[in-house]
């Protein structure tokens, strides 16, 4: 018997109706897929990480928890973590920090589920089979939800993206670290093993 082999592509797009509590169960209950929902409400199913950017997606949020539990300025969220922006999407950067006071200000429900708020600050890392233009379309909709920072790590072609509000984007070609800036002050990411 010859085996067959199909390529799916890594982003499956389909469009249905979910309320945000449907859309919440159904991310639950098939906990190994990755789900994110656009503002239109086109579902996006992705592959699960492979294990090279799994491995360097850790690095990145262990040091910014590390730096985060230093200085208790906020809550740190790995790529698991769902968040609904102002426009209606719900996305999971692969890291995230939300300042203390606008996390403290969700109530209890709100924090348990897919929390109404965009984080202050995100990390995109570009896997092999990611589309940069997908990505690069995702970091502008942070920001124009209200990250205040936003790094897509483009391991492919050794650079870095840096997205602010009101400000063109800036591209650094292999960087070996990157600094948190005003948002995470005192904060600077080795890039040493993430790219």
């Amino acid at each position: 018997m010859n085996a067959t082999t199909i390529a799916l592509p890594s982003i499956l797009k389909l469009k249905i109706d979910l309320t945000d509590d449907q859309f919440f169960q159904m991310c639950q209950q098939n906990r190994d897929y990755r789900f994110e929902r656009t503002a239109s409400g086109e579902l996006l199913i992705m592959s699960p990480t492979g294990s090279d950017t799994g491995r360097r997606n850790v690095k990145i949020t262990t040091q910014l928890d590390i730096w985060n539990s230093d200085t208790n300025l906020g809550e740190v969220f790995d790529s698991s973590t769902g968040f609904i922006l102002p426009n209606g999407a719900e996305r999971s950067p692969d890291a995230s920090w939300i300042k203390i006071e606008r996390w403290n200000a969700l109530t209890p429900e709100q924090q348990e589920k897919f929390a109404p708020i965009c984080p202050d600050f995100v990390v995109e890392l570009r896997s092999p089979s990611d589309s940069l233009k997908d990505l690069q379309e995702k970091m502008q909709e942070y920001i124009e939800n209200g990250a205040q920072l936003g790094w897509l790590i483009d391991r492919k072609n050794k650079r870095v993206e840096i997205y602010r509000p009101g400000e063109d984007v800036e591209i650094l070609n292999n960087p070996t670290s990157l600094s948190g800036e005003n948002v995470l002050p005192g904060f600077a990411l080795n890039l040493q093993q993430i790219m």
